[in-house]
């Protein structure tokens, strides 16, 4: 079952946080780098819940409303588990985040999932160079 509308919000995150990860990871190696350590210490500031948090609020003003209408359905789905150590809305916006891009994926929109994931990057690099 591929179908993007038949999925509930933790269904779609699941394949979201998939493909969002392995497409920063594809960016991080063609960006040359190659050191482990170094590789797990960038990735992690692309793939975290802090992150996809600081991505949303940045994001959310180019979403349609039917993305938007995802990364609620994603935001409110009823998945309990988390990490103790995330706060509650980094957690949410994540999982509504990975949603958005898991529904884009089902959907083969690769243009649009190529944009937000580069829109998403730059979000990421702006913020640890202004950090």
């Amino acid at each position: 079952m591929s179908n993007p509308e038949l999925l509930n919000g933790s269904n779609l995150a699941f394949i979201g946080d998939a493909y969002y990860e392995l497409s920063i990871r594809k960016y991080l190696i063609d960006k040359g780098i190659t050191n482990q350590n170094e590789l797990h210490k960038h990735c992690v500031k692309y793939v975290s819940a802090y992150g996809h948090h600081l991505i949303m609020q940045e994001i959310r003003k180019y979403l349609t409303e039917e993305e938007l209408n995802i990364f609620k359905r994603g935001r409110n789905s009823k998945n309990k588990s988390r990490r103790i150590n995330l706060k509650r809305i980094d957690y949410l916006e994540s999982t509504g985040f990975e949603a958005v891009i898991g529904y884009l994926y089902l959907k083969n929109n690769f243009q649009r999932l190529d944009e937000l994931i580069d829109k998403s990057i730059h979000i990421i690099e702006e913020f640890y160079q202004n950090a």
